[in-house]
């Protein structure tokens, strides 16, 4: 039977025209405030990005802005992504102090294990539980912890409490300043671009942050001595989240949200983790090669530090328990939490 060639072409035209409606095309502009080649976006940001776009098809494009290039500070993350100035990108809400206050709890000291993954595994859990309000107006795509906590400074190695006291010391997040001054040290907040200039400038005289920061911050060059706490739990740790425009996310196809879903939740917390661990690993070869002191406090000192830590964790406790929040409660169950993923991990 002959088809006349119209219909043929009609035909043809009408599933063109399906086709291209169904291969819609999205890019998505996200952004961070670190160098590519830090951990968190060479092993997880980029590589989730690349996952969508495999997932998808090539249908949704991810693009990565570093160094907070679409505009704004680091500090403004979460209002940007909000306000739909970017369409996603890496928040660290401790940077916004006093906005978030039930995350603080995940940054107190010792609060999670050294292990990046086990901690972002309880930082997920705690966050469906206790953080959803905090976040309903964007879309969370993942909330994970870095890995452990150090001390990082110009000359020897600390080995004693009393070796904190008069240090100019950068702190990341409040509950980490807290600590610091409880130490005897003189907290500078940074984030964290600024660390190195600090440093080379003599504003402070080293700084906590992690192991897998350390080389783009050029801390084999600008510090001498980097001294970690001894057991299983980190100094200090700092709560990220990687979200998206809830607005951008609704207004995806629902086989394009699904491709977001599916690279979401648990499974993109505990990625974030893991590349903080690989980085971890990877930044203390760099300062080990560079012939700069790798120190561990003992036990005891350790201890001394930990009693601190409990004061901080208590004042804490009652300066959130006088404006509402089960403070007590709150701290019991991310112990809890981070207890389970340690003993889903060993």
């Amino acid at each position: 039977m002959n088809i006349p060639f119209r219909t043929v072409a009609l035909a043809l035209t009408a599933s063109l025209l399906a086709s291209a409606a169904n291969a819609q095309d999205v890019t998505l502009r996200f952004q961070h405030f670190v160098s590519p080649n830090s951990a968190n976006p060479k092993h997880f940001i980029e590589p989730w990005a690349e996952k969508i776009e495999a997932d998808s098809d090539g249908r949704i494009k991810v693009e990565i802005y570093p160094f907070m290039q679409l505009g704004g500070s680091a500090p403004d993350q979460f209002d940007l992504i909000q306000d739909g100035v970017i369409d996603g990108g890496w928040v660290i809400p401790g940077y916004q102090a006093g906005r978030f206050p039930e995350a603080e709890v995940l940054e107190l000291p010792f609060m999670v294990t050294k292990s990046a993954e086990e901690a972002s595994i309880a930082a997920w859990h705690y966050t469906q539980k206790y953080l959803a309000d905090d976040f309903e107006n964007v879309h969370l795509i993942a909330a994970h912890m870095h890995g452990r906590g150090l001390v990082h400074k110009k000359g020897p190695a600390v080995e004693t409490v009393e070796d904190f006291g008069g240090l100019k010391l950068r702190g990341p997040s409040r509950p980490a300043t807290l600590l610091l001054e409880k130490l005897g040290a003189e907290p500078v907040g940074l984030p964290v671009p600024a660390f190195p200039d600090a440093l080379a400038k003599g504003v402070v005289d080293g700084g906590v942050i992690t192991w897998e920061m350390s080389p783009s911050l050029k801390l084999d060059e600008l510090t001498d001595s980097h001294t970690d706490v001894a057991g299983a739990h980190s100094l200090y740790n700092l709560y990220f989240i990687w979200a998206m425009n809830k607005d951008v996310y609704e207004g995806l196809p629902d086989d394009l949200r699904a491709v977001i879903d599916a690279n979401s939740g648990l499974m993109a917390s505990a990625w974030a983790g893991r590349a903080h661990d690989t980085g971890d690993a990877e930044g203390k070869l760099v300062m080990e090669a560079a012939g700069n002191q790798i120190a561990t406090l003992s036990d005891a000192e350790t201890d001394r530090i930990k009693a601190l830590g409990e004061e901080v964790i208590a004042e804490w406790i009652a300066e959130k328990a006088e404006k509402g929040l089960s403070a007590a409660a709150l701290v019991e169950d991310a112990r809890a939490m981070v207890a389970a993923a340690q003993a889903d991990g060993s």
